[in-house]
């Protein structure tokens, strides 16, 4: 076995490596004056399993190309086996189709797997389960849950009278399964805030034809009029609202990552307002882009948990509130399992498949 890493969080790949009791892979990774990523591998890798750590950071699109070439690399140097392990896994919020966009994160899987070579990848709380449908090889979706659970019963005094507080209705089962293990109750935000919607037409939207227009196809005519298309009513939420009672609780907020904290800011208002005296938020990843750490520390949110996932040492600087734990253990013990062709299942005992 060798475990190798790029750039995006060397921390991680050393405490990950001693619990393994193996050394660190020799292999340099830099950039050249024109920004080409240039990978060295420094040891014979011929017949070995090959580890390669690698997250998604501030520069994921630079995180992602060290990964495929440092993959492609061990692929032509005669490796046995190239797993990938990805804490974060970049692009996972890009799951779905929006309007004239695409499925990012389905590109990124057929890279890895078909030019990367990797054929297996270890990854934790993705943010949509599905994705790993898009791997053509075996996927491993570890969840931080119970790192985060034990951080409650450790670190939140008096957590017996806390509520799991789910962000919005999408939310409510992963709130469920954290609520049912820690015997709380739960409560929701549901409804936003009222924002102006722009007039302007994008060109998405064709206008209905006319009453008179007609459609002349090979040999038939059709007349299309308004009264054949059902009048559409605009979808519309509620004003923000709790269902559920904060008053004089803890409020815990769970979510699966941090990136944008705007909405994190305005629910902490929220549940401050009816009667929440203490707010933690909590989630596997923190991402914490842009000026997070200053709405954090401006917020009445009292402390923001998140794992060690993603590298946040300048947010923590930044921001007393931000606290870590670390789930080393577990990719070590992925890697481990993996290696020695034992079971997964243990690594997900008592873990509900909505967490």
């Amino acid at each position: 076995m060798v475990l190798f890493t790029g750039n995006s969080h060397p921390a991680l790949a050393h405490l990950i490596s001693e619990k393994l009791g193996i050394k660190l892979g020799c292999a340099n990774v830099f950039n050249t004056s024109n920004k080409e990523t240039t990978i060295e591998i420094e040891e014979s890798v011929r017949g070995k399993d090959i580890y390669i750590l690698q997250t998604g950071t501030k520069n994921v699109n630079n995180d992602i190309m060290e990964m495929l070439i440092m993959a492609y690399a061990c692929r032509t140097s005669s490796a046995r086996k190239i797993v990938g392990v990805l804490p974060y896994l970049p692009y996972c919020k890009q799951s779905k189709m929006r309007k004239r966009g695409c499925i990012v994160s389905k590109l990124l899987a057929q890279l890895m797997v078909k030019a990367g070579g990797f054929s297996h990848i270890i990854t934790m709380d993705l943010h949509q389960k599905e994705i790993q449908g898009f791997f053509d090889c075996p996927v491993d979706n570890l969840r931080a849950s119970s790192f985060l659970i034990q951080y409650i019963y450790e670190s939140v005094p008096d957590y017996r009278n806390a509520v799991i507080v789910a962000r919005h209705p999408g939310a409510v089962k992963r709130a469920t399964s954290y609520a049912e293990r820690l015997r709380l109750s739960i409560a929701v935000i549901h409804g936003e805030e009222k924002v102006a919607e722009s007039d302007i037409d994008d060109g998405r939207n064709s206008p209905p034809p006319l009453d008179s227009e007609v459609v002349i196809t090979d040999t038939r005519c059709f007349s299309l009029g308004l009264e054949m298309l059902p009048r559409l009513a605009a979808k519309e939420k509620p004003p923000i609202n709790v269902v559920g009672d904060v008053g004089g609780r803890i409020a815990i907020v769970v979510d699966d990552m941090i990136d944008d904290v705007d909405s994190y800011v305005s629910v902490a208002q929220i549940l401050k307002e009816r009667g929440a005296y203490k707010i933690y938020v909590m989630a596997t990843h923190g991402i914490l882009s842009a000026d997070a750490p200053r709405l954090l520390d401006d917020s009445p949110i009292d402390e923001v948990v998140v794992t060690n996932t993603v590298p946040h040492d300048v947010q923590k600087m930044q921001c007393h509130k931000i606290k870590t734990v670390d789930i080393s253990i577990l990719l070590s013990e992925a890697i481990r399992r993996i290696h020695n062709q034992e079971s997964m299942s243990h690594l997900f005992q008592h873990i509900s498949t909505e967490d």
